[in-house]
Formats: C-alpha cells, structure tokens, sequence
C-alpha cells in the first residue's frame, strides 16, 4: 500500500512547504484539496496554475493522488434549492477536472447531508429525499468522472447518512460506474460500527482509504486522537485490506493541533503508518 497524508494534516503554509515536509517525513504522496477562492486550489485555478502544483510535487518527490473538497458542507448535492445541487455538482465537475490536470486517480466527494450538527446544525433533510436527490446529482456527473478517467470516491462522514456499509454498498451499486467507489474513512466508522466490517462488505468497492484514530469514550469531535491512541483496531483493519486485495492509497487526515512544534504531528503520524503498514 502506498502511503499518503492529507493537505489538511499540515501547520499552515504554502503547498510547496507541505510537499517538502511530506517528504522529509516519509510520506510518498499528498492528497491535496479544492478550495472555493483563498488558497492555491480553488474553482478558479487554470490547468496553468495546476500544472505548476504538479511540478513543485514532482520536484519533491511528491506523488499527488486525491483531490478532497470541504466545499461539500456548504453545497449539498442533496439541497432543497435546485441552484445550490447544480453548484455542488459543478464543484464535482471542477474537482474532477482538477484532479486530472494534477494527475491524480480520485476525488473525495461527500455523497449528501441528512445533518451535521457540526457544519450546518439547523439544516435537516428528510432521509429518503437526501438519498434520492444525492442519487439524482451523482448520476449527472458520473459521465465527468468516466470521460475524466478519475474515480469519484464517497466518504463515510458524519452526515447522519449512509450509515452502514451495506447501505453504502448498495448505493454505490445503484450508480453502476467503475469510476464511483469507496473513500472509506478508517476513524468515522467507530461512531456507530467497525472499519473491518466496513472493509469485508465494501470489498473492491473501495478506491481510496482515510487513516484516523478515534477514542469512542470521549465521544464527538474531541474523540479523535493520533494513530494508534484511540480504538481502532488496526492489525484488523490491515488484515481485511489485505484479504480484499487492497494496495492503493492509504492516506493520513490528522488535526494539526499541536500548540508546539506544529511540524511534529507529520513525523508522528509517519511513524505511526509505518507500523500500521509493517513497514518498520
């Protein structure tokens, strides 16, 4: 398996500072994310801005794989507002886009939100409605991702939807794509669920991985922690990954809050990897 880390991961400074830092830690690629206006990635990048991203990573060293979006949380390709599902859909076009031009396999697409109490507390949607209208935006952009050669990924998230693997399953076998898949979340699934049953039912359905920790006692957002200090059962999760066949992208998304040294977080997260993946 090749081993990544998000963008999000990293102390605040330019993509370039990321990459070195990603390399200097051990890393092999970086999973980078699409921004609405601030920022080097945004929905107006041209293929000119994107090519020279592509350069300074493979200056580096650095291989770029995924693009992720946070946009998601702000546009619901399930929303009530017809104008805001076709914005959300255009953000899926243009991350598509991006991720070709910077020569990457996938794109990490959050597939709708019955809620977030986190990102939008107030909005609810009626669960049978969010799943029809998300199934109507995704089957509009699946052609994008075919012509684009790049893999639309959903990710399990705490969007109160989708919340069993099998439930997954079936709605990424509704899409019928090889382009539209799995990003499965390793540390999202302990709020109501196992990673390794998520693994065992997902099977080849699975296009990228998210590498997370998470304590369940502590509960909400403050339950996630470094890897290995929370209650994933990692030698568990290698050994479905490696009974599914799985050797793609396994990437790392931390929260950098580290108050000192920022940079440590990088290097422990490294290691930690490298035992996961039986590197060390």
């Amino acid at each position: 398996m090749k081993k990544g880390i998000s963008i999000w991961s990293f102390p605040a400074g330019t993509l370039k500072e990321s990459f070195l830092l990603a390399k200097d830690a051990g890393f092999d690629g970086v999973e980078v994310a699409l921004d609405e206006s601030a920022g080097e990635i945004t929905l107006t990048s041209t293929e000119k801005d994107l090519l020279q991203i592509k350069k300074q990573a493979e200056d580096t060293g650095i291989q770029l794989y995924s693009v992720a979006s946070g946009l998601y949380w702000s546009y619901f390709l399930n929303d009530e507002n017809e104008s805001l599902r076709q914005k959300a859909q255009d953000i899926v076009k243009k991350q598509l886009d991006t991720a070709a031009a910077l020569g990457c396999e996938s794109i990490l697409v959050i597939p709708g939100c019955v809620n977030a109490e986190f990102a939008a507390p107030g909005r609810i949607m009626d669960y049978e409605t969010c799943y029809e209208r998300s199934m109507e935006s995704l089957m509009k952009v699946k052609a994008h991702a075919e012509a684009c050669q790049v893999e639309i990924a959903l990710e399990n998230v705490w969007n109160k939807f989708l919340l069993s693997p099998m439930e997954m399953r079936d709605f990424i076998d509704k899409l019928d794509s090889p382009y539209v898949g799995s990003y499965l979340d390793i540390g999202n699934t302990l709020a109501n669920g196992f990673p390794e049953h998520w693994i065992r039912t997902l099977g080849s359905r699975i296009k990228k991985v998210h590498f997370k920790d998470y304590r369940v006692e502590a509960g909400g957002l403050h339950g996630f922690v470094d890897l290995l200090a929370g209650d994933v059962n990692y030698p568990a999760v290698m050994e479905e990954l490696k009974k599914i066949g799985y050797d793609g992208w396994v990437s790392a998304e931390m929260i950098p809050n580290y108050k000192y040294y920022t940079e440590t977080i990088i290097y422990n997260t490294s290691n930690a990897m490298d035992k996961i993946l039986g590197r060390k």
